[in-house]
């Protein structure tokens, strides 16, 4: 029986590779159990538990979600004629195996009948689903919902909806995006008003919202009318209901399981989840950066599918008397994509590693501040503020760059099958298809390279770097390739002051280049790092290393030659707008 967690070395060897006794520990303690009769017996038993439940994601994922995902993209889903949605019938499958199994209260708590789950094996999990289905990882992923309410919610809202977010009774939507507030959130104007009793309505329109036909929507909304920005919008929670109208169902070039809705609200009756005016400052922050670790975990899946299919195909196509993979240039392909996920993985799961950190440590403070003594008090506070700073850095690179991978590595896939790759007879159309969006919602990757350049011009990647660096690896030529590493990091530094000098407009300019350089620097460090580990990720991280230290010194560079030409001579470059445009 297909298994897509046992089938995957790389996955297999992190489970090992991380210390998930140190993240069970904390994830244990902070976490209410109710009278749940299935919490584990101790650490071993705990991570004992994280490797089923792979285990049981791995065979649904290869067993149905692969099998249903050709057709579920064919068909879709329907929209009916009372503005409803209909899901396509092997979806509606999709989840019934995943709520049949308990997975859909993945990171929620016992308490609610979740299995509690930490970030670092939710990552995994979501991406071995969208390896089986991409679009169906939109659904699994938008477990997100539960958490922010558990995080945010009063206790009669988080007693009301999170039993049945684990049952998988419902499903969630973030309805954040309208028609004319995309990236700028800040532009939301769906109105959040009270009538004389103090209920809340809403009255609006939300655009391009995954999932909008789901039973629970948590909806950014204006419940300051006099206030135009950020500080004006709340969150609220309502359920799908006559008032709720699915006006369009979106046509896309990709996802097709995935319905994307544009939502009309007609006084529909919502909550206020937390405080008022803090919904886009504190509560959909939280949230999207939580999304946005999903989207590269996802994008890490639809790669994984894609390079595989590659390989298959490269080994059994046989041209001029010999499978095309002893053809360097199709080698070059497969072996690149195949370490190009491996980093991305990297990336992703230990962004997932410090989540865990951060949000246990935040749960220790506000659950057990009472028995901390002052000075275990200031320690966690200065832990919890580290965190945050470093998880400001590493989410958005995280959503960068396994995004950017995973088109990559889905276009590759079909170069290598050829015509075939162009042909619907073969999935890689699909899996570059489906990969295409991962750049786009969440964040586009501009916007993610825009939160990220701060982490390198304030000082947090120089820090959290220099741990790496002064680790003994215990090996002479893991230490000679950490040397290459430390020694192109300083004329990075050299690079970013450079930027810096020409003033923030250039910064924002050179970016990219600045991002990529410290991404691949960080990288070759975790490649290293588990290279300690596991002799075949010697030769993974020599390769990465030899062929990243090129890219980043061209992208040092660039951003060195203090060219300002894009910004100086645009319009002449670009041209008048098209008088019909």
């Amino acid at each position: 029986m297909a298994n897509y967690f046992s089938d995957n070395q790389d996955i297999k060897f992190l489970l090992d590779y991380f210390d998930l006794k140190e993240i069970a520990a904390m994830q244990e303690r902070e976490t209410p159990n109710g009278d749940a009769d299935y919490a584990p017996r101790d650490l071993d038993d705990a991570v004992d538990n994280y490797r089923r439940v792979l285990e049981i994601v791995g065979e649904i994922s290869a067993e149905t979600l692969a099998k249903n995902a050709e057709k579920v993209d064919e068909e879709g889903n329907t929209l009916n004629e009372n503005q409803t949605v209909t899901l396509h019938p092997l979806v509606q499958e999709n989840l019934d195996k995943m709520s049949r199994a308990d997975l859909q209260g993945f990171t929620l708590p016992r308490k609610y009948g979740g299995i509690n789950c930490p970030t670092l094996i939710y990552t995994m999990a979501t991406e071995i689903v969208a390896r089986g289905d991409c679009s169906f990882m939109n659904m699994f992923g938008l477990q997100g919902i539960a958490d922010t309410i558990y995080a945010f919610a009063s206790d009669e809202i988080k007693d009301e909806y999170l039993p049945k977010f684990a049952s998988g009774e419902v499903t969630g939507a973030m309805v954040l995006t309208e028609p004319d507030a995309g990236s700028d959130l800040q532009a939301v104007r769906l109105r959040a008003e009270q009538d004389e009793n103090g209920n809340w309505f809403l009255n609006g329109v939300k655009r391009f919202i995954t999932n909008g036909c789901g039973e629970v929507l948590l909806v950014l909304a204006r419940s300051e009318a006099q206030i135009a920005d950020g500080r004006g919008l709340s969150l609220f929670i309502a359920d799908r209901g006559p008032t709720v109208k699915v006006r369009h169902l979106e046509h896309k070039l990709g996802i097709h399981g995935s319905p994307t809705c544009e939502l009309v609200f007609n006084n529909t009756p919502c909550r206020l989840i937390g405080e008022r005016q803090r919904g886009l400052i504190t509560y959909v922050l939280a949230l999207m950066n939580g999304a946005r670790l999903g989207i590269a975990a996802q994008s890490l899946g639809v790669a994984e599918a894609a390079a595989r299919l590659a390989r298959d195909y490269a080994n059994s196509r046989e041209q001029f008397g010999a499978p095309i993979e002893q053809l360097a240039p199709v080698a070059e392909m497969v072996l690149d994509s195949r370490v190009k996920i491996e980093a991305a993985r990297a990336l992703a799961y230990e962004t997932a590693r410090v989540c865990d950190f951060e949000n246990n440590t935040n749960r220790l403070l506000e659950r057990n501040a009472d028995a901390l003594t002052a000075e275990e008090k200031k320690s966690f506070k200065q832990k919890a503020r580290a965190y945050k700073k470093l998880n400001a850095m590493l989410t958005p690179m995280s959503k960068y760059y396994c995004s950017e991978m995973s088109i990559s590595v889905a276009t590759d896939a079909i170069q290598v099958l050829g015509g075939s790759g162009y042909m619907k007879d073969y999935a890689a159309e699909r899996y570059l298809r489906d990969a295409r969006i991962t750049t786009i919602y969440e964040g586009t990757s501009q916007l993610q390279v825009v939160a990220a350049i701060r982490g390198l011009t304030s000082g947090v990647f120089q820090g959290y770097v220099a741990e790496f660096e002064a680790k003994d690896l215990g090996d002479e030529a893991l230490e000679a390739l950490k040397e290459k590493l430390i020694a192109v990091r300083a004329e990075l530094d050299d690079a970013i002051a450079y930027a810096r000098g020409l003033g923030a407009s250039y910064v924002d300019l050179r970016a990219r280049k600045l991002v990529d350089a410290g991404i691949a620097i960080l990288v070759g460090h975790y490649l290293l790092s588990q290279a300690t580990k596991c002799d075949r990720k010697k030769k993974v991280v020599d390769y990465f290393v030899a062929k990243e230290l090129p890219l980043i010194r061209a992208a040092i560079a660039t951003v060195q030659n203090g060219s300002t030409r894009v910004l100086d001579d645009y319009l002449e470059f670009v041209g008048p707008v098209s008088a019909d445009a």
